[in-house]
């Protein structure tokens, strides 16, 4: 049922000495979301996975795995996971490593169908160790989802990764959450989380200090980009009190403001000849560290 907890951190604090990596988180994942897990390095977020997949214990709160604790092997299984670091016997080929990781699931993809739910079929036959470290994060990922799990981890897959190999796994990632499975994103490429996230939760010192949709989370800001030709310099413009920032590039003029109504009618009174005129909303990166700036207060 939809309404069902693939997993949740209810009131977790973790500790590791005198660091404070989780202050009383509260998370849920849902049955077919893509979850993106944003904050800076060190706001918990690899701690919050952990914790959930019940590598580490925590100090004080609730950890629920499948509605079960996450120390149970039974609950587990219905678990992939992509972490920053991965060892693998460096002989076996990818295709053999395929396999032996199957063997721990009970209702397995064959290695085949992994192989192309992955796009790894040129590195198939190759050995782990002969690997580029974009290719092993390939492997990874193959890893990760031939348990045909029903909950996918994957801390900074796109790490290491071309463009091309990217949007590779972007669009394996789009294929299994529209086949029902649940996927928890960590990633330092907000462009990554802006395009396949369902919902965002931005930790920050170990708390969640915003979750919503990616467009919930742009609504926070309202600085909008504004893109021109336009004649005019851009040394000017930088003084108009409404501009927070401008660039130029062989004419076209890129200007970020909060009062976009009233820099465009100045540009429009300065430059009745200003032409591919766009106007865009701020990011989810500024989204982001807006959110993340407003904390500090």
């Amino acid at each position: 049922m939809q309404s069902q907890i693939l997993a949740s951190l209810k009131g977790v604090h973790k500790r590791f000495g005198e660091v404070t990596a989780l202050d009383g988180l509260d998370l849920e994942v849902r049955p077919g979301e893509l979850l993106a897990l944003l904050g800076p390095n060190g706001a918990g977020k690899t701690t919050a996975i952990s914790l959930m997949l019940g590598l580490q214990r925590p100090d004080a709160g609730q950890v629920m795995l499948f509605g079960e604790s996450p120390l149970r092997v039974e609950a587990r299984r219905g678990v992939g996971v992509m972490m920053q670091e991965a060892a693998q016997p460096a002989e076996l080929k990818v295709r053999e490593l395929i396999a032996q990781v199957s063997g721990y699931y009970p209702m397995p993809l064959d290695v085949a169908a992994t192989i192309a739910v992955a796009g790894i079929a040129a590195i198939a036959d190759r050995p782990y160790g002969k690997l580029s470290g974009g290719q092993k994060r390939q492997a990874q990922f193959a890893l990760a989802i031939c348990g045909r799990p029903s909950l996918l981890f994957l801390d900074e897959p796109s790490a290491n990764l071309d463009t091309a190999a990217r949007q590779v796994l972007w669009a394996a990632m789009r294929k299994l959450v529209d086949q029902g499975t649940a996927i928890v994103l960590t990633s330092h490429y907000i462009e990554e989380a802006e395009a396949l996230a369902d919902r965002v939760v931005v930790v920050t010192s170990g708390r969640c200090i915003a979750s919503g949709t990616v467009g919930e989370m742009r609504a926070v800001v309202q600085r909008r980009r504004i893109a021109c030709l336009s004649g005019l310099r851009i040394e000017d413009i930088r003084g108009w009190p409404e501009v927070s920032d401008a660039t130029s590039e062989g004419g076209k003029l890129r200007l970020t403001t909060n009062n976009a109504e009233s820099v465009l009618r100045r540009l429009l009174a300065a430059d009745p000849a200003v032409s591919q005129l766009e106007v865009s909303r701020a990011g989810l990166s500024e989204a982001i560290a807006s959110l993340m700036q407003g904390n500090k207060r």
